[in-house]
């Protein structure tokens, strides 16, 4: 049984858990469309310009707590930067209409913006690339993802590559250097997290690491850096 105290749109129930309080119960200037229409849409927080973008949640989910849940155990950049509906269908039990309108609402704003940001964020180092990936360190599960740089050590793509266990036969070679090759990069560095907190490469790391150096010598472009992320702390295993 829950009891409700409403303070800035949190309920809190008898076990203390604490949810995202449902638009139907909001006060009408609290509700996602009408907050944007009175007060402008960079009031709004990610997880309430997603709901507007959903619409509606499911019988399972009320689309805030939806909303909320993608940003948080997906990530931002990561969510970004997706582009296969079916992935966020899978990761989420979402329906594949509401994934499409998350793929093309990013879509979007990648094409309205890639001429203006393109090439504007340089990375030569492990902590560069650290301050552009942190928001991995708060995953709840291991994601790993590849950031592509042109010669000038420019961030032409970013791109999560998988979501799950890092293991060698599930990270291969063709789905790291794919995107190299579809955007044009020289070389990458990628990264994943290790959501225990503990940064200590297992033997899983090394393997993956060493094939992709040796897929990277072979095509001609270079492994950077691969990083191990967790609570806003990394190590480089180069």
């Amino acid at each position: 049984m829950k009891y409700k105290i409403k303070d800035n749109n949190i309920i809190i129930n008898h076990n203390k858990k604490y949810n995202i309080v449902a638009v139907r119960d909001r006060a009408q200037d609290e509700k996602p469309r009408e907050k944007m229409i009175q007060i402008g849409p960079e009031n709004l927080s990610s997880a309430e310009l997603l709901a507007i973008i959903l619409s509606s949640g499911t019988k399972k989910e009320e689309v805030l707590n939806m909303a909320d849940r993608i940003l948080k155990e997906y990530g931002k950049n990561a969510i970004i930067n997706e582009k296969n509906p079916k992935n966020i269908e899978k990761e989420f039990d979402l329906p594949l209409v509401k994934s499409c309108q998350i793929v093309a609402c990013f879509e979007l704003g990648r094409r309205f913006f890639k001429e203006n940001k393109a090439g504007t964020i340089t990375i030569r180092n492990a902590k560069q690339a650290f301050e552009h990936l942190k928001d991995m360190s708060k995953l709840n599960k291991e994601h790993f993802r590849g950031l592509y740089l042109n010669n000038h050590y420019k961030l032409i793509h970013s791109e999560t590559i998988s979501i799950g266990t890092l293991d060698a036969s599930i990270i291969h070679p063709r789905e790291v250097f794919k995107p190299a090759l579809e955007y044009s990069a020289s070389a990458i560095i990628v990264a994943h997290n290790h959501p225990s907190g503990n940064l200590k490469p297992s033997k899983e790391d090394v393997e993956v690491n060493q094939k992709l150096k040796e897929a990277g010598e072979i095509l001609g472009i270079d492994i950077l850096d691969h990083l191990i992320i967790s609570k806003n702390k990394f190590i480089s295993l180069s």
